[in-house]
């Protein structure tokens, strides 16, 4: 309960700073915050009861999913409407309003556009694009387009900053192809947000492109895959009550296990890798996280092409845990159809308590069972509950596990660190109960703490459906990982 509540607290400051910063917009600013409110309140309210004791079933959480998703829609539609208006009646006036200054980064344009002071000058360094090219690049800007006012150096670029005179995406896409007309496909045109919220563009050499994966990182990739086999081994084996490294002639024992875990990682990235094909976006080999506890945590994935849009982003990163998800979903509902008294595993009923979604499932499924002792499942019901398990660890919105690209896609850059320190802070007090989620921070904050770098278009937020999707996947993410309080589950009659 401790845990709920935090999530409560955290929700709830965020919304109120989101508030303060949403007011010196006026209209807009309060309609894009309440947008963020409409998103979250099926959240505060299905955990704000449960905090409470009052648990809401299925039906009740779809109703408010639906009023959640039609509220937004509504005001998405009043936001667009209200920003056509103010984008064409915006004088093309310079905008040189001086901003913090902050060590660039070639890996994060948007931040050294949010960091960059107004004035060009040894702070950021001298150009370092050469001037014949640069007179090509200034040359594609245009008062129908975007409005130039002033040059930047950046890194081994510029940030051009100036007002956007068209949509995003069409004048973003315009002036791509006018740079690859006069420089061919030696520079990439980015069009982000500054620390102002205004559409500023940034220019990079092709060089500072997304690396593609050594020979060593493919070495370490497959060594990860094999310490995985071991480790997924390792667990199928503790769960028939037998020690692997003692009892290695048992391996075949734990094979179903190793079958289990191997489909919910396969089918994960296979989503990953279908929607990635479409979209013609390289990815790296998956890098494997082993674990002796549960025998993987999930796998991670870098981009290796640049995004062309926030669109892009979200469909990549859902497809994933959306596939997984599905697949884990699955065993989980056979496995406990095909649950019966002498089944091969026996689980004391307080162990349904572990999670709001698969304790609810088990008591539709199981029914009075639960209320017995120990109770008799049949082998998927594990895999599955692992399965999902590892599915909601890749979607807790941090960095760039799926669920921090989730978020940077459809609230941005900003929100997304801001998440990702918020799930840090929670995983570390959560560690005081289990210390795998210990193990856990630590992986994110080394390795995936910060934000996907920003798409070609990183303007144009993606469509309400999107949105609402997004809202669904981090509701049943948590909902996987959030125990029922012991009271609550005598209330469903579990234990």
């Amino acid at each position: 309960m401790v845990t709920t509540g935090l999530i409560l607290l955290a929700a709830i400051a965020i919304l109120a700073v989101g508030y303060r910063r949403a007011l010196p917009y006026g209209t807009v600013g309060l309609l894009a915050w309440f947008q963020s409110a409409v998103l979250m309140a099926p959240w505060l309210i299905f955990f704000g009861l449960f905090a409470l004791g009052i648990y809401i079933n299925l039906a009740g959480v779809l109703v408010l999913l639906l009023v959640s998703t039609g509220v937004y829609i509504y005001l998405g539609r009043r936001l667009r409407a209200i920003g056509q208006d103010a984008l064409s009646a915006k004088p093309a006036t310079p905008s040189l309003a001086t901003d913090r200054p902050e060590p660039a980064s070639p890996t994060e344009a948007t931040d050294a556009v949010t960091a960059a002071p107004a004035k060009a000058g040894a702070e950021l360094g001298v150009m370092a694009i050469p001037p014949e090219d640069l007179a090509q690049i200034e040359g594609i800007f245009g008062l129908d387009t975007y409005f130039r006012t002033e040059t930047i150096p950046y890194d081994q670029g510029a940030i051009f900053r100036g007002n956007l005179r068209g949509e995003p995406a069409e004048t973003q896409a315009h002036l791509a192809n006018l740079l690859t007309e006069r420089l061919g496909d030696r520079y990439r045109l980015f069009m982000v947000e500054n620390q102002e919220q205004k559409p500023t563009v940034v220019v990079l050499p092709a060089t500072m492109d997304p690396a593609k994966t050594t020979a060593t990182q493919w070495m370490v990739a497959i060594a990860l895959g094999i310490a995985t086999i071991f480790t997924s081994l390792e667990a199928g084996a503790i769960l028939q009550g037998f020690d692997l490294m003692q009892e290695f002639s048992r391996w075949t024992a734990a094979l179903p296990f190793l079958g289990g875990i191997v489909a919910v990682l396969v089918s994960h990235e296979a989503g990953h890798w279908l929607m990635a094909r479409k979209y013609s976006i390289r990815l790296s080999p998956p890098f494997v996280i082993p674990t002796w506890q549960i025998g993987t945590f999930g796998s991670l994935t870098r981009f290796e092409s640049l995004l062309p849009n926030r669109s892009v982003l979200f469909d990549i990163a859902v497809m994933g845990p959306a596939v997984g998800g599905v697949v884990s979903l699955g065993m989980l509902i056979a496995g406990l159809a095909l649950s019966h008294p002498g089944s091969l595993f026996q689980l004391p009923s307080a162990f349904f308590q572990g999670s709001v979604l698969v304790g609810t499932l088990a008591r539709v499924v199981l029914g009075t069972a639960l209320q017995e002792p120990l109770v008799d499942v049949h082998p998927l019901t594990i895999l599955g509950w692992l399965g999902l398990v590892i599915t909601a660890l890749n979607l807790m919105p941090a960095g760039q596990l799926d669920g921090g690209r989730i978020v940077q896609a459809i609230y941005g850059r900003r929100v997304a660190g801001r998440t990702t320190l918020v799930t840090l802070i929670l995983l570390v007090l959560a560690s005081l109960a289990n210390p795998l989620s210990l193990y856990w921070a630590l992986l994110i904050l080394v390795l995936q703490r910060n934000p996907e770098r920003p798409c070609l278009n990183d303007i144009t937020e993606p469509d309400d459906a999107r949105a609402a999707i997004a809202l669904l996947t981090l509701f049943l993410s948590l909902a996987v990982l959030m125990p029922l309080s012991p009271s609550l589950a005598g209330r469903l009659g579990i234990g």
